[in-house]
């Protein structure tokens, strides 16, 4: 152990005078700026017109800056001064070794300057064995025997005893240089072809230079992306060095945007290195961060001939550079703290440096150690939301066509295969080339496939997301809301997941932050159609053969043959099932359910029968239920035998119920039925938080609000109100929205009501009509309230508002008020009010103009 500590303590005290030797060090080897990717050095009779002019164009058409010396004419003496300055200029050298290559004195220069540079300035060397042997380079053996000869009998010829010496002296740094290169590792050209052989001297030297090697395919649809990290590049204007995050999530195009960018602006820093794939690269590796950070600290400062096995150590050094020098940096894929840590240090950067960062996680960046400090890079977040129908179908044909638009016969199958898509680059390019070369039949019975059979590849990269949300808690709500919820008000499902021992504000944090969900501008939980579609094949990999053991049934044809057959079991949290949406045109109009086909399901949660027929004792129904909605519903009322104790969410929407009420019990038994005090038309439902009964067109009469938390109605036929409604002192939101109040008095209550009649956060919801020969009470409690569209007159609001001292947005939209009393302008919170008032909207000191 004392050993251990001792070899990582002096491994460090190495590792740190390495850089503080270099970074105290002005030598203009370590200050010039890098005008060339790679200085190639070659004998032009050998080589010139063959495989250095190949090898030359193929490093051009990879995008990496090549100086090439046109005009080798060599006419003795020292060295051409821009060969020198090109040498030194440059990140790397191929030497190019052929049988006559120690004949030129330039190129033995050259070769001695190049080495030089890789010991000074840690250039990178490529030596190229073109058909001799390292041994004979190194033992002066061969053709490179008679060459050295022949430069020893010129010096021996030399009749200047000054210039004889300074031959001896070059000689042997020849002899040195020739022996220093063949010992170096190199490529052997030998009984290689040469297309091939040229390909992987160009793929080697992108790694080494860490140059992600460009893709053949354009970026189609990331134009703006593009100038936008380009404008980014070029602000100049920090003082502690730029953080720009790309975010989206997996396959939406981060990756080639970055890399795509990188290799258009690399060479305008001295110091750069592009860190790919690192999320996959430490996964399950236990050296996977050792590695990285070597990589990084290799790429941006002088390599270390000791090898270290330590992280911190290799930070250490990473940081120092990073606080020094200015930087371009390339961090791709980022899924944990830990390796922005590493990768980072928390010293700061450069204010010139430039780090971009992409993720799935919103949150990492802003988390790491970095802005745990007083000064704090400047940071600025990117996103990613796919491409536009126009570049989509463009991306499609282009992988699948080999054109820019569909050819004729693939119009309408290609218009289905990128709404498909919706805009996902990844999966137009993978569905792209699996169409390549087929013909249009071909695509149809793939359209028709999918979504039923899933991509591996998609799937991999789309569930990496998933798998690094941090509990089960935020897993599951997941596959709740792939299942069930998208497109509903997240404040809807927030109550209802909630019943269901579902965490969901961090939950819902976490998903948004790793690019699984989003919310829309009207309050919607919104999803990719892929994550969607990848969260339920999720559900479904937990029985691919029998439905009814999956946890969630979200199929409809799946529901109603689990639910004809009677297979459900204990494993089903979640059941959805709407006749309308059956294929079978028979089956929608006589399927009816058997109520004993749920008995089995003990942990039914999350329950919808929309336009279901049933049949049996609702007394079958699960007891767990939170949510129950039943569009459709055929009874006139809610059956006396339904057990709904725990329900939070009930809704009844475009049902056949007449007459709808509330029996109160604080805490109500299972299975309890109603007792002879309570009508038949009363139930319990002590738990209800959310009840909708929209579009029940025959509804005529509510009561028992105040057994109700939360009430959202829509009905044509409702003839009264209660007047409960005024005395609910916790009451924060009522909305009255077209309910036609016409001339009808409002009032402020503040009336004290029983303690166990006090519901907590309450919004009640009333759409019209209500007759107009009746006094509206509010209750005083109420943040929020709207009266839009209800024919109101000035006279119907009264003068005195004091009670509503909580109110902070009213709205009167559509309403035929003159002018407003000044008690409406005098609410102390009042921060919204909207009327027609003037044409427009008025506001109030702190109101916002909507």
């Amino acid at each position: 152990m004392y050993w251990t500590h001792f070899n990582q303590l002096f491994q460090f005290l190495i590792s740190f005078q390495e850089i503080s030797t270099k970074e105290g060090s002005s030598s203009p080897s370590s200050t010039n700026r890098h005008k060339h990717d790679v200085f190639l050095s070659f004998r032009g009779v050998d080589t010139r017109n063959n495989f250095t002019d190949h090898l030359h164009k193929a490093l051009l058409d990879a995008n990496i800056s090549t100086f090439l010396d046109d005009d080798e004419i060599e006419a003795g003496g020292d060295l051409k001064p821009e060969l020198e300055s090109a040498i030194k200029e440059s990140r790397a050298s191929i030497i190019i070794l052929s049988k006559n290559y120690a004949n030129s004195s330039w190129c033995l220069d050259e070769l001695v300057l190049i080495l030089e540079q890789r010991m000074t300035s840690n250039q990178i060397v490529i030596p190229i064995f073109f058909h001799v042997e390292p041994s004979d380079i190194r033992k002066q053996e061969s053709n490179f025997a008679l060459s050295m000869a022949e430069h020893k009998e010129k010096m021996e010829a030399e009749k200047n005893a000054s210039k004889k010496r300074q031959l001896a002296q070059k000689i042997d740094r020849w002899i040195k240089a020739l022996t220093e290169v063949a010992n170096l590792k190199g490529m052997h050209a030998k009984g290689r072809r040469e297309t091939k052989f040229i390909a992987e001297i160009v793929e080697d030297i992108y790694r080494k230079l860490h140059v992600p090697a460009r893709s053949a395919q354009p970026l189609i649809g990331m134009e703006e992306s593009i100038d936008f990290v380009t404008s980014w590049l070029r602000d100049g204007s920090s003082n502690t060095g730029d953080i720009l995050t790309i975010l989206g999530m997996g396959g939406i195009g981060k990756t080639s945007l970055a890399k795509y960018v990188y290799g258009l602006h690399f060479r305008e820093f001295d110091t750069r290195s592009y860190i790919e794939d690192i999320g996959r690269r430490c996964a399950g590796k236990y050296n996977g961060l050792l590695d990285l950070t070597k990589q990084l600290c290799d790429d941006i400062s002088k390599r270390s001939p000791i090898q270290v096995y330590d992280v911190s150590v290799y930070t250490s050094k990473i940081e120092n550079v990073l606080a020094k020098k200015k930087v371009f940096l390339v961090l791709d894929d980022i899924n944990s703290l830990d390796q922005l840590d590493a990768l980072l240090g928390n010293k700061g950067f450069h204010p010139q440096s430039k780090i971009i960062i992409t993720s799935r996680n919103a949150w990492l960046t802003k988390s790491c150690a970095l802005f745990k400090k007083e000064v704090v890079p400047r940071h600025a977040e990117h996103w990613l939301q796919g491409l536009d129908k126009a570049h989509s179908l463009q991306l499609l044909c282009f992988h699948a066509l080999k054109s820019k638009d569909p050819k004729p016969g693939y119009e309408i199958v290609s218009e289905k295969f990128m709404k498909y898509c919706r805009g996902h680059p990844l999966t137009l390019e993978v569905l792209g080339k699996s169409l390549h070369k087929r013909d249009a039949a071909y695509w149809e019975e793939r359209i028709e496939g999918l979504g039923k059979e899933n991509d591996s590849r998609i799937m991999d990269v789309l569930k990496m997301s998933y798998d690094s949300l941090p509990s089960r808690n935020d897993k599951e709500l997941f596959k709740h809301i792939a299942c069930f919820f998208v497109g509903m008000d997240r404040d809807f499902c927030d109550t209802i997941l909630k019943a269901c021992d579902i965490k969901t504000s961090s939950g819902i944090t976490n998903l948004i932050d790793r690019c699984l969900l989003s919310i829309g501008w009207n309050n919607k939980l919104v999803m990719h159609q892929l994550l969607q579609e990848m969260g339920r094949f999720i559900v479904r990999e937990e029985s691919l053969d029998k439905p009814s053991e999956q946890s969630r049934l979200w199929c409809h044809e799946d529901s109603s043959r689990v639910l004809k057959q009677k297979k459900g079991t204990e494993n089903t949290r979640g059941l959805t099932l709407d006749t309308r949406m059956l294929k079978n045109k028979r089956l929608r109009k006589t399927f009816e359910l058997e109520l004993d086909a749920l008995s089995t399901m003990d942990s039914l949660m999350l329950l919808q029968l929309n336009y279901v027929k049933f049949n049996g004792s609702y007394e079958n129904f699960p007891e767990e239920l939170r949510w129950l909605c039943m569009h459709g519903f055929p009874l006139k009322s809610i059956p006396s035998d339904l057990p709904m104790q725990n329900l939070v969410a009930l809704d009844m929407s475009d049902s056949k119920i007449k007459s709808f009420g509330i029996c109160y019990k604080e805490r109500p038994l299972k299975r309890q039925k109603l007792n002879g005090s309570c009508s038949k038309d009363k139930i319990l439902l002590g738990s209800l938080k959310i009840l909708n009964l929209s579009f029940c067109k025959e509804l005529h009469s509510i009561c028992g609000f105040d057994g109700l938390p939360s009430l959202e109605s829509y009905c044509n036929k409702l003839d009264k109100l209660p007047q409960t409604i005024g005395m609910l002192k916790k009451v924060e939101e009522l909305f009255l929205d077209g309910c036609n109040l016409g001339q009808s008095r409002l009032e402020i209550r503040d009336t004290d009501y029983p303690e166990k009649l006090k519901p907590n956060h309450t919004g009640i919801t009333v759409m019209k009509p209500i007759p107009t020969d009746f006094t509206i009470s509010l209750p005083g409690s109420l943040v929020r309230l709207s009266l839009k569209n209800n024919n109101l007159s000035t006279e119907s609001i009264p003068m005195d508002l004091s009670c509503l001292s909580m109110l902070e947005e009213l709205y009167l939209d559509g309403n035929p008020i003159v002018f407003l009393p000044d008690c409406v302008r005098n609410l102390p919170r009042l921060e919204i009010l909207r009327s027609d008032i003037a044409g427009g909207t008025t506001y109030k000191r702190r109101a916002s103009v909507l």
